[in-house]
């Protein structure tokens, strides 16, 4: 069997800054309420008529980490696009960036696992490429949250939290078994679904006609809920675990951490982290002060900003860790 590595790393986003202060013109919130719950201080959203999508986003993305990579477009045998947001119901967005990038037709597959959808992403190319079933690999999560918030006072305790953007990595196969991602692990626990949930539109629920139908003002299952609360912690729990699930597994320990990037969910999430497992600043990498939660996105930028600021080294023992809707968990363990 092989190993796989990331040999390109590439992020986009919006333009569009979207402060705390403009968000309290909007509806009842202030500076100091946002970042005192989750950090952010800002975030991007696709502005109303840009041509940015979560497909045409991920395309960006892509088309930078494939020109870090420095491989031809056509030597991308794989296509994996880990989204929540996909520019249509159905088809998802993996055959619009092989359409978009004129790759040949290669495999598209989508991955509908929300913040921790690049994570499943990266363990789904992971075992592809150790299997030698493929040798470079495309990997993006991309999102656009900001068109389907409630950016009313009713909604701000959820609106506030998310922006938008892409990330993409080049996974290729890797000869030294010693380098590249060591291993995976993927959890779920669907007892706690409705605790994170956007309940419509779906087949089970309640279908676009329905909603169209009723035109109830006050219907708000197409807005997503969270019960805050709730799932803070049960992500500080799982984070921990699955994290040290990974360092056990490959016979490290904390100490053995030189970057850790989790997803970008709440500002205090890490911090938790970061003090339970005793890491410096230089250990964690959070970039939500700016992004917001960008879901299956964060990952990939927060970990190609790491990668540009030149804090991620050749030999360094990188890890990335995810909670999210489902609930669905996870981590990476990775020889840089």
């Amino acid at each position: 069997m092989y190993n796989s590595k990331i040999i390109g790393l590439g992020k986009y986003v919006p333009d569009n800054v979207i402060t705390n202060h403009d968000l309290s013109e909007m509806m009842d919130t202030n500076d100091a309420w946002i970042q005192e719950r989750t950090g952010i201080q800002e975030r991007r959203w696709v502005k109303e008529g840009s041509d940015d999508t979560t497909a045409s986003m991920g395309v960006k993305a892509a088309k930078i980490a494939i020109e870090r990579a420095r491989i031809d477009k056509d030597d991308i045998d794989f296509i994996i696009f880990a989204t929540l947001s996909p520019d249509m119901y159905f088809p998802g967005p993996g055959v619009q960036v092989q359409h978009a990038l004129d790759i040949k037709t290669v495999g598209a597959l989508d991955v509908r696992n929300q913040c921790s959808g690049f994570v499943y992403a990266l363990s789904v190319a992971d075992n592809f490429i150790k299997t030698g079933m493929y040798k470079n690999i495309l990997v993006i999560g991309s999102e656009l949250h900001s068109h389907g918030l409630d950016k009313t006072t009713r909604g701000r305790s959820v609106s506030v939290i998310f922006g938008d953007g892409a990330g993409a990595a080049i996974l290729t196969r890797e000869e030294d078994k010693a380098n590249g991602i060591l291993s995976t692990h993927l959890h779920s626990q669907g007892e706690h679904a409705e605790e994170l949930v956007l309940m419509a539109p779906g087949m089970g629920t309640r279908w676009v006609n329905d909603i169209l139908a009723d035109n109830n003002p006050e219907d708000e299952s197409y807005f997503p809920y969270m019960n805050g609360q709730f799932v803070f912690k049960n992500a500080v729990v799982r984070f921990s675990e699955v994290i040290m699930e990974g360092l056990t597994k490959n016979k490290l320990s904390t100490k053995d951490i030189d970057m850790l990037i989790p997803h970008q969910a709440n500002l205090r999430i890490a911090q938790f982290i970061q003090k339970k497992f005793q890491l410096n600043n230089d250990q964690v990498f959070n970039n939500i002060q700016k992004y917001g939660n960008t879901t299956a996105a964060s990952i990939p930028i927060a970990l190609t900003e790491a990668w540009e600021e030149g804090k991620i080294k050749e030999g360094d023992t990188v890890v990335l860790a995810a909670f999210g809707s489902g609930f669905t968990w996870g981590s990476v363990i990775m020889k840089w």
